[in-house]
């Protein structure tokens, strides 16, 4: 929802309060426009008889507004991005210009998925929400897939609070980890761990900024596969139809032409960045020959520092500072010995303390590069200068639709193909 009393939301859904065992994706949804007073009239008195949410009883339904741009919402405000102090979590020079706002009521959730780009950090402004985490080695058990479509997003289709084990069987030997947010608390997502995130108090707001990170140059290649086949598929399917699948946060054209240019855009990109990387890593090894000499030393003494300095530390100390990239704010949570080594299936409630930040006296805006190429605003330039990229890119980088195929129908990748389907029926 937008900042003030008086501004209006561009996206603010709701839905029918739980209980199914599918998953409530956004395109079950319904779309409201409505102001933040209106949403807290009708979410804490309960009793709007009138505007946007009359025709929702507050009993049956929660609202969320979610993916909420702070350089939307604070165009004329810019000065609020620099509150947001991601420095403090090893990030410097991040701020709220890179980050998104979340408002909801309670039971307002967002599905299980895992987000193709980047890590996530979160900071819980007011309210809590409770986080159900999967690592990335059991994406197998939770049974993913692209439709509804979003880039950067891999949904389950698993209701993973309320399962059919009897469709999905294999979610039990899935590891769940419980996480409880709280105001004041920043959660750190590793990259490609699945989410579940559901709001437990009346009012729930938090921030949170997506970090990209050096895996995400081929990402944004395989996000443009998945695009180009998704759209193909689904759209020959039925043309007149695409909000069937197409996920609401999907605003962009999906068409064959702009597809082919996204994908030739992430190659040209994926190649430049690496070719760039290439000539600086070699011109500092020519032109500072002594660099990694000096490094070498460097590492050396450290050793031995850490080695002599050892003796007067706890050992969990020292294993905790060296493991730890994220600053003095935002360390990892080392299970408790009294705890039962980990189960497939079992749940535990870490009560918010599992890769939980201090409390900060400081708030701050994050800054979100999920989708670095698809902020709302820019749309059509990002499209423009994707299509920029594939007529100046090299000729050997050029991808067409026939190369593209070449790949996808693959004796090897079609033999896989065929056994995962083969898989999925035999359920």
């Amino acid at each position: 929802m937008a900042a003030g009393p008086g501004a209006t939301s561009d996206a603010c859904h709701a839905a029918r309060a739980g209980g199914e065992e599918v998953p409530q994706f956004e395109t079950t949804c319904s779309y409201i426009d409505a102001t933040v007073e209106e949403f807290l009239t009708w979410n804490c008195d309960h009793s709007s008889i009138s505007g946007p949410f009359r025709d929702y009883d507050h009993s049956k339904f929660w609202a969320y507004a979610d993916y909420k741009y702070f350089v939307s919402l604070f165009e004329d405000k810019t000065d609020i991005f620099q509150d947001v102090i991601w420095s403090d979590f090893g990030f410097p020079g991040r701020s709220g210009q890179e980050s998104t706002l979340w408002i909801g009521s309670l039971g307002a959730h967002t599905p299980c998925h895992l987000d193709s780009y980047g890590c996530n950090l979160v900071f819980q402004v007011q309210g809590r929400k409770r986080w159900h985490l999967f690592p990335p080695e059991d994406t197998p058990f939770l049974y993913p897939t692209r439709i509804p479509y979003e880039e950067s997003s891999v949904f389950s289709k698993i209701n993973v609070v309320n399962p059919d084990l009897k469709r999905f069987p294999e979610f039990q030997k899935a590891r769940r980890h419980v996480v409880t947010l709280s105001p004041g608390q920043v959660l750190f997502v590793p990259r490609h761990w699945w989410h579940y995130v559901e709001s437990i108090d009346p009012v729930t707001v938090s921030i949170n900024s997506w970090i990209e990170l050096e895996e995400d140059h081929q990402a944004r290649v395989e996000e443009a596969i998945t695009r180009m086949l998704v759209c193909a598929l689904k759209n020959a399917e039925d043309p007149h139809n695409t909000r069937a699948w197409l996920n609401p946060t999907e605003v962009e054209e999906t068409s064959h032409e702009v597809n082919c240019r996204y994908l030739n855009g992430a190659v040209s990109a994926f190649f430049d960045h690496y070719r760039t990387s290439k000539v600086v890593e070699n011109q500092a090894l020519r032109t500072n020959g002594e660099y990694m000499k000096k490094e070498e030393l460097n590492v050396y003494s450290l050793m031995e520092v850490e080695q002599t300095g050892s003796q007067n530390l706890p050992l969990g100390t020292v294993k905790q500072e060296a493991a730890s990239p994220f600053g003095p704010d935002l360390v990892p949570v080392v299970p408790s010995s009294e705890e039962p080594p980990s189960e497939r299936g079992s749940i535990f409630e870490n009560d918010g303390k599992d890769f939980v930040g201090k409390d900060r006296e400081h708030f701050g805006k994050l800054h979100c590069t999920k989708r670095q190429r698809m902020m709302s605003k820019s749309e059509n330039a990002a499209v423009e200068q994707i299509a920029s990229n594939s007529i100046t890119a090299p000729s050997q980088t050029f991808v067409s639709t026939d190369d593209l195929l070449d790949c996808l129908v693959n004796p090897r990748v079609t033999k896989i193909v065929a056994q995962l389907l083969i898989q999925g029926r035999s359920l």
